[in-house]
C-alpha cells in the first residue's frame, strides 16, 4: 500500500507553488486540510515576499476564484497586523511598493465585482497608512484613471471598479483620527469632487432620458443607474469629509442643489412609473433617493451651519416635511382596534422597509437637526474662528425665519401627534407575537429614537413644545379636552395625544389639572374592558410615570392602586406588555423626592408579589433587570418600612439567581436589590446572613469564575452587611481572609476593599488587631506602591483606627504591642522615611530646591499615625524611635527625634482641621511625661505657640474681653446628642460615634491637658525659677506673652 505523508506545515518553503497547492487545500470543505493549512499559512506570515506573493496569486485570474478570493483575504489581514513601521515583522519597504505597484491596475481590471471589492478594502487600508507621504500620488492616480473610465468607449467594467476603489479610500480617509490624513484628503477634494460629480450627473441624466423614453429597462441603463449611485455614494463621503466648510466652495453648492433637484425628480418619477419600472431598475432608484436623503441628513449634523448656508436648504427641509405629511397619511391608523392575524395589513416583513418610510424617517431626523440648530445652538455648532460665529448667527436666523415659521409648527405638532403618534398595523402585530421584544423595544434609550419614526417624531414634539411653549400649549390642551373623555372610543387617536400630553408634562404641568384628569378620565377608563383598552392601560401608565416626576400634590394612593390593578395578571387586558411597562413606571412613581413610605406600605406586599412574578415571567434578561430596578428602588425608598416584606422579596431571589446562569448582568441586579435591602433594614438584616454571606464568598474569591464579573457588586453588598450588623459572628469573620489578595493587586476595588476594612476594625476589633501583622504588613506594600494623596490617607486612616481600637481595648500596654507590630512590619520607618524626605527637601531653596515626595496632606496623614502612638504612649513611641534599624532618617535616637520634632514643629501651621491639630497639640505636650528632656525642651518656644494656637482656636469664653471661664468647643459632653431622633440606625454608625466620643481629642480640654503636663514639668525641672532659669529665658518674650494671656496657668 501506498501512503501520502504531508510534511508538517513549518517545514515547506514558500514558493508560489506550494502557495497555491496551500490556499487550495485552505479553500477546501475538508477540515483537517483547512487545518493544516491555515496554520501553514500563519507560519509564513514573517517570511519576506509572503504577502507580494499572495498580491500575485489574485491577480492572477486563471487561478479558481475561491483560491484567489482567500489570498485577497490574507492579504487584507496582513496589511492590518504588519503594514505599519512600528509593527514586529512588518512588511519590507521593497515588498510595499510591489505590492502598491500592482492594487490599481489589478483592481480596475478585474472582472468579479467580490474580488473587486477585496481589492478596493486592500488599497483603502493602505492608503490609509501610507497617505500622503509614501503614497502621494495616489488620489491623483484614482482620479486620473476615473477620467479615462469615464470616456466615452471605454471598458463599462473599469469605472465600476474605480469608483468602488474611491469609495473605500473616502471611507478609510474620512474615519483617520490624524489631521494631516484629514487635511490631505480635503486638499485633494476639489478636483476629485469635480472629476466624480460630472460622472454621477451624466450617469443620472443617461438613465433618466432611457426611462422617460420607455427603455429604462436595457443594460446600459441599468449599468447607468448602477454607476450613478456608485458615485453618490462617493461624493456624499466626500462631501462631508472633504470640505471643512462645503458651504464655501461654489462645486458643492452646485451639487446640493443638483442633489435637491434630483431628490424631487426621482420620487416623482417612482411614483409615476414605479409599478411599470423594471424591478432591479426601480430597486436602484430607490438606493439613490435614499442615499440623497442621508447626504442631507449627514450635512445638517456634520456641518450644520454650512446646511443652512447652502443654497435653498429651508426649502428643502419643507420639502422633506411635505414628503413626511404624505407618508404620515398611511403611517398609522386612528380606526378602532380589532385584531390582526398573520397575512392581513399586520403581516410584513420587517426587512423589506420601504424606501418611503426610510427618506421620511431621514427627513424627520433632518428637520429635527434643524430645530436642535435653532433652539440648542451651543451643542449644534463648533467654531474656531470670526466668520465661523457670523455664519452661526446667519444659519440660525436663516432656519427661524424661512422654516419654523409658526404656522408650521402649528401644523408640525398636530401632524406629529395624530400620524407618527399613531400605532401601525404592524407595531400592533409585533405587540402579539412578540410582546417581551417589543417592550424592550419601544422603552430603547439611547440613540435607538433614530431608527425609528414614533419615537423620532416624540424628539421633535418635545423640541417643539418646550421652545414654543405659548404657541403650542392651547392648540394642545384643545385637543386632548375634545378627545379625553372616557365615552370616546378612538383607542389609537386617545393614545397619541396622551402621549403627547406625557411628554409635554414639564411644560403642561401648570396648565392642565392632572388631578381632576387622574380621577375624573383616567381611572373609569382604565377599568374599561374591550378590544385594544390594553393599549390606553399601557399608555396611562407611561403618562402617570411623567406626571408624577413633575407634579406635586397628587392623590398618590390613588396612583398605587391604578399600579396595583395594570400588574393584576388575571385581568385579560392586562397583557403582558401592559404589566412590563406598569413595572417600569412604577419606577418613576416611587422615585420622586416627594414620595414618603407610609402611604405606600398598606400597596406594598400586592406591589412587590406581582413585580416579582413577573420578573420570574418574562424572559429577556433586558426586561428582568429593568424591573428588579424597580424593586431596587421600592426597597431603597421605603428604608427600614421594608422589614416586614423582606421575607417576600426574598423567596424570590434564590430562583432568580440560578436561572441567570452565566447572565452576570443579572446576577449584579439581584447583589445590589440585597445592598439595598440591607441598608434598609438596618441590624434587622442579620436574619438574612444565612442565605447572603455564600453569595459574597462565591463571587469573591480568587478562584471562582463569576469574581471578574461580580467582584464590584459583591464587594458593595459585603460593605452593607458590614455596616448593618450589630455584631461579629464566625461566618461575617471568616470572610476577612478575601481581603487580603485584594491588597496584593492596585484595581479599582481597592478602595472598596480598604471600606470594608475600615468596617471591620470598627466590627471586631479584638479579631483584626490578633491578625494586624497581616494587615500592616499589606498596609506597608500599598504605601510604597501608592504613595499619591487619596490611597495615603484612606490607609494612614486604618492604622490610626487600629491604634485607636488597641488603646480602646487594652490602654498604653496595647499601644505599646501595636507599635512593636509597626516596628516589625517596617511601616513605621517607611513612615519616617516618607517624612525625612520632606525634611530634607524642605531644607533646601532656591532654583535648585527639592520637591518632597509626599504633599502637605499626606504629610500630615503620616504625622497624625506618630501622633496617636505618642499620645497613647509616650514611652514605647520614644523606644520605637531608638530602636528602628541604622537609615539616613533614623542614624541614632537623638537625630532621630531632632529632625522629627524640627518638621512636625514647622509643619504644624499646615494642618487645617482642628480636631487634627488639637491631637497633634496633645501628641507633642504627651511628650513632656517622659520628663524635662533636653531634645524636647530646646523646642519650648515652639511648643508654646502651638498651645497658643490651639487654645485660641478651640476655647470660647463667654465675654470677649476676659479669659474667664471658657469651654473647649471641641469636648462633646452628649454621646447621645448626635444619634438621629425616632429612626433607626445603621449599628456602624453607633460604632463610629463611640469611638467618636472615646478620643481624648474630644474628652479633655486642651487647657488642663497642657496645664498638667506642664505644671509637671516645672516641677521636675526644680521649680519655677529654674525652669524660668534654663529653659523659658531662651523664649521669645512675646510668645511668653500671648501664651500667659490664655489664663492656662
Amino acid at each position: 500500500m501506498n501512503f501520502a505523508i504531508e510534511l508538517p506545515a513549518e517545514t515547506n518553503p514558500l514558493n508560489p507553488q506550494t502557495l497555491i497547492k496551500t490556499l487550495t487545500k485552505a479553500s477546501s470543505t475538508d477540515q483537517q486540510q483547512v487545518q493544516t493549512s491555515t496554520q501553514q499559512l500563519q507560519n509564513w506570515e514573517r517570511e519576506p515576499g509572503f504577502y507580494s506573493s499572495l498580491q500575485s496569486v489574485f491577480i492572477e485570474t486563471s487561478l479558481p476564484l475561491e483560491v484567489r478570493y482567500l489570498s485577497a483575504i490574507q492579504l487584507k489581514n496582513g496589511i492590518d497586523k504588519y503594514w505599519r513601521k512600528t509593527a514586529s515583522n512588518a512588511i519590507t519597504k521593497e515588498e510595499k511598493t510591489l505590492i502598491r505597484s500592482r492594487c490599481l491596475e489589478s483592481g480596475i481590471n478585474e472582472p468579479d465585482r467580490r474580488l473587486a471589492l477585496q481589492n478596493a478594502l486592500v488599497i483603502a487600508k493602505i492608503t490609509r497608512f501610507e497617505f500622503p507621504h509614501d503614497w502621494p500620488d495616489v488620489i491623483s492616480s484614482v482620479t486620473k484613471h476615473l477620467r479615462l473610465a469615464s470616456q466615452p468607449g471605454s471598458d463599462p467594467v473599469h469605472l465600476s471598479r474605480i469608483l468602488l476603489i474611491l469609495l473605500y479610500i473616502i471611507k478609510e480617509l474620512s474615519t483617520a483620527r490624524l489631521q494631516r490624513s484629514r487635511s490631505s484628503l480635503q486638499s485633494a477634494s476639489p478636483e476629485v469632487f469635480q472629476v466624480l460629480g460630472h460622472v454621477y450627473v451624466d450617469k443620472v441624466h443617461l438613465w433618466m432620458r432611457s426611462q422617460q423614453d420607455g427603455t429604462g429597462g436595457n443594460t446600459s441603463a441599468l449599468q447607468a443607474v448602477s454607476e450613478s449611485l456608485l458615485a453618490l455614494r462617493v461624493l456624499r463621503r466626500l462631501t462631508i469629509a472633504g470640505f471643512e466648510f462645503p458651504n464655501r466652495h461654489k462645486e458643492v453648492q452646485e451639487f446640493w442643489v443638483c442633489s435637491r433637484l434630483h431628490l424631487a425628480e426621482m420620487l416623482l418619477l417612482l411614483r409615476q412609473f414605479g409599478p411599470s419600472m423594471q424591478p432591479e431598475m426601480q430597486f436602484q432608484v430607490e438606493k439613490i433617493v435614499v442615499q440623497l436623503s442621508k447626504l442631507h441628513l449627514e450635512m445638517v449634523k456634520v456641518h450644520p451651519a454650512a446646511f443652512a448656508l447652502l443654497p435653498d436648504s429651508p426649502e428643502l427641509a419643507k420639502a422633506y416635511w411635505r414628503l413626511l405629511c404624505e407618508f404620515g397619511q398611511t403611517f398609522g391608523s386612528q380606526t378602532a382596534v380589532t385584531p390582526l392575524k398573520i397575512g392581513t395589513d399586520g403581516d410584513s416583513d420587517d426587512k423589506d422597509i420601504p424606501y418611503t418610510e426610510k427618506v421620511s424617517l431621514k427627513g424627520l431626523l433632518l428637520i429635527r437637526a434643524c430645530a436642535k440648530m435653532v433652539y440648542s445652538p451651543s451643542q449644534t455648532f463648533k467654531y474656531q474662528h470670526a466668520e465661523d460665529k457670523v455664519e452661526k448667527k446667519q444659519s440660525i436666523t436663516l432656519m427661524q425665519t424661512k422654516l419654523f415659521s409658526e404656522s408650521l409648527i402649528g401644523e408640525m405638532m398636530e401632524t406629529l401627534v395624530t400620524r407618527f403618534f399613531v400605532f401601525r398595523p404592524r407595531d400592533l402585530r409585533e405587540w402579539e407575537e412578540e410582546p417581551d421584544e417589543w417592550e424592550r423595544r419601544e422603552e430603547g434609550e439611547g440613540d435607538v429614537w433614530e431608527f425609528s419614526i414614533r419615537s423620532c417624531a416624540e424628539k421633535l414634539f418635545l423640541d417643539l413644545v418646550i421652545n414654543n411653549k405659548d404657541l403650542l400649549t392651547k392648540p394642545l390642551l384643545n385637543v386632548f379636552y375634545t378627545v379625553a373623555t372616557p365615552q370616546n372610543s378612538e383607542i389609537l387617536l386617545k393614545d397619541s395625544i396622551y402621549a403627547a400630553i406625557g411628554l409635554a408634562a414639564p411644560v403642561l404641568e401648570s396648565e392642565l389639572d392632572f388631578g381632576k384628569f387622574l380621577e375624573t378620565t383616567l381611572i373609569p377608563e382604565i377599568q374599561i374592558q374591550g378590544p385594544g383598552y390594553n393599549i390606553l392601560r399601557r399608555r396611562i401608565a407611561i403618562v402617570l410615570g411623567q406626571w408624577l416626576t413633575v407634579k406635586e400634590g397628587l392623590n398618590r394612593p390613588l396612583v398605587y392602586q391604578i399600579f396595583q390593578y395594570l400588574l393584576d395578571k388575571d385581568d385579560s387586558s392586562n397583557d403582558l406588555v401592559v404589566r412590563v411597562t406598569a413595572g417600569r413606571q412604577l419606577k418613576n412613581i416611587i422615585e420622586p423626592y416627594e414620595f414618603t413610605a407610609e402611604p405606600f406600605i398598606p400597596y406594598a406586599p400586592m406591589l412587590l408579589s406581582r413585580l416579582m412574578a413577573l420578573i420570574e415571567e418574562v424572559e429577556l434578561s433586558e426586561t428582568k433587570m429593568a424591573l428588579l430596578n424597580t424593586v431596587n428602588v421600592i426597597v431603597s425608598r421605603m428604608e427600614h418600612h421594608i422589614n416586614p416584606f423582606a421575607d417576600q422579596l426574598l423567596s424570590s431571589l434564590p430562583s432568580l439567581w440560578s436561572q441567570a446562569g452565566e447572565e452576570y448582568l443579572m446576577k449584579q441586579s439581584i447583589l445590589s436589590i440585597l445592598s439595598v435591602l440591607m441598608t434598609s433594614m438596618k441590624d434587622q438584616s442579620q436574619r438574612l446572613h444565612a442565605m447572603i454571606l455564600p453569595l459574597i464568598q462565591s463571587s469573591i474569591e480568587v478562584s471562582s469564575e463569576s469574581r471578574t464579573y461580580l467582584l464590584e457588586d459583591a464587594l458593595d453588598l459585603w460593605a452593607a452587611i458590614l455596616v448593618q450588623t450589630p455584631s461579629p459572628t464566625p461566618e461575617i469573620l471568616a470572610l476577612v481572609e478575601n481581603l487580603f489578595p485584594m491588597y496584593d493587586t492596585a484595581t479599582d476595588t481597592l478602595r472598596k476593599a480598604l471600606e470594608i476594612t475600615e468596617s471591620y476594625i470598627l466590627l471586631a476589633p479584638a479579631p483584626i488587631l490578633e491578625s494586624s501583622a497581616r494587615f500592616l504588613s499589606s498596609f506597608t506594600a500599598l504605601l510604597a506602591s501608592n504613595p499619591k494623596r487619596e490611597a495615603s490617607g484612606i490607609i494612614t486612616r486604618l492604622i490610626e483606627l487600629l491604634i485607636r481600637s488597641a488603646e480602646n481595648l487594652g490602654g498604653p500596654s496595647a499601644i505599646q504591642a501595636i507599635t512593636t507590630v509597626l516596628l516589625d512590619t517596617h511601616l513605621l520607618a517607611q513612615l519616617l522615611t516618607s517624612l525625612h524626605n520632606a525634611h530634607s527637601a524642605h531644607q533646601t531653596t532656591g532654583p535648585h530646591r527639592a520637591h518632597p515626595a509626599i504633599d502637605g496632606i499626606v504629610e500630615t496623614a503620616h504625622l497624625t499615625v506618630l501622633a496617636r502612638l505618642a499620645l497613647g504612649n509616650p514611652s514605647s513611641f520614644t523606644h520605637a524611635l531608638a530602636a528602628l534599624p541604622p537609615s539616613p532618617s533614623a542614624s541614632s535616637f537623638d537625630s532621630t527625634i531632632a529632625w522629627l520634632l524640627a518638621e512636625w514643629f514647622s509643619h504644624f501651621e499646615n494642618i487645617a482641621a482642628p480636631d487634627t491639630k488639637k491631637l497633634h497639640c496633645f501628641a507633642l505636650t504627651a511628650l513632656l511625661d517622659l520628663g524635662p528632656h533636653p531634645w524636647l525642651l530646646r523646642h519650648l518656644q515652639r511648643l508654646m505657640g502651638v498651645w497658643t494656637d490651639v487654645v485660641a482656636e478651640c476655647v470660647e469664653y463667654p465675654d470677649e474681653g476676659s479669659r474667664a471661664g471658657g469651654r473647649d468647643t471641641l469636648v462633646w459632653w452628649d454621646p447621645d446628642g448626635l444619634k438621629p431622633p425616632d429612626r433607626p440606625e445603621p449599628p456602624e454608625q453607633a460604632r463610629r460615634r463611640t469611638m467618636l466620643f472615646s478620643d481624648p481629642v474630644h474628652r479633655v480640654d486642651v487647657r488642663d491637658f497642657v496645664r498638667e503636663r506642664l505644671q509637671r514639668t516645672i516641677e521636675a525641672c526644680g521649680g519655677q525659677e529654674a525652669f524660668q532659669r534654663d529653659w523659658l529665658a531662651d523664649v521669645d518674650a512675646d510668645v511668653v506673652r500671648s501664651f500667659g494671656r490664655l489664663g492656662v496657668l
